[in-house]
């Protein structure tokens, strides 16, 4: 994953506006733990395409 580290210091996670960061090829919300798929280095920051916590 090549994400521009200007853009992880805005993107907030979409359901409870934690703060996401790179874990593999998610972004994962440090509050909530929701993760969000990066395709082809574009976050897809929707709640109903993210992998809810264990």
């Amino acid at each position: 994953m090549n994400l521009d580290p200007t853009l992880l210091d805005l993107v907030v996670c979409p359901d409870c506006r934690g703060d996401l960061a790179p874990v593999g090829e998610e972004l994962v919300c440090g509050s909530c733990g929701l993760a969000y798929p990066v395709r082809d280095d574009i976050p897809v920051l929707l709640v109903d395409e993210a992998r809810r916590p264990a």
